[in-house]
């Protein structure tokens, strides 16, 4: 029996991207001319920007149930993780990881498919689920595997 598509999962998860944004009409127009939303942080949730590559292989280090959204950039080498509102100061001493004020702005592609050498790396899906920072920050911190701590 085939796997079930991601396609309804990815549908929903661009819904809920769509439902964040202050405007949701223009970012669909600029979804449809095939550029960048602009969707600021702050009022659904936060980004933290990571290396690429780290920010990759932190995703398989995060439980499945603690891993939110991680948009990445191949041009930039960048990637940028969606947190919790009130998660500003968390990952302050994690240095690879810079968390962004309230009002950036976040250049996003559609979920359904890449832009400009830009894609989700871990796709929103709908629930609102964001990435834990305490799983994130240990994810990033020595030895790269969060600590049965990070799981409350």
């Amino acid at each position: 029996m085939p796997a079930p598509s991601a396609r309804p999962m990815q549908q929903a998860g661009q819904a809920w991207l769509l439902s964040c944004a202050p405007d949701p009409a223009a970012v669909r127009s600029a979804w449809e001319l095939e550029q960048f939303a602009q969707i600021p942080t702050g009022a659904h949730w936060l980004v933290a920007e990571a290396p690429l590559v780290r920010s990759v292989q932190a995703t398989r280090r995060i439980p499945p149930d603690r891993l939110g959204p991680v948009l990445g950039d191949v041009h930039r080498d960048v990637a940028w993780w969606l947190l919790p509102a009130d998660a500003a100061q968390e990952l302050d001493d994690i240095r690879q990881i810079v968390v962004h004020p309230a009002g950036w702005i976040l250049s996003c592609p559609p979920v359904l498919h890449s832009l400009e050498g830009r894609w989700w790396v871990e796709p929103p899906d709908g629930t609102g689920q964001l990435t834990d920072p305490s799983s994130l920050g240990a994810a990033f911190g020595p030895g790269g595997r969060p600590s049965r701590e990070a799981f409350g």
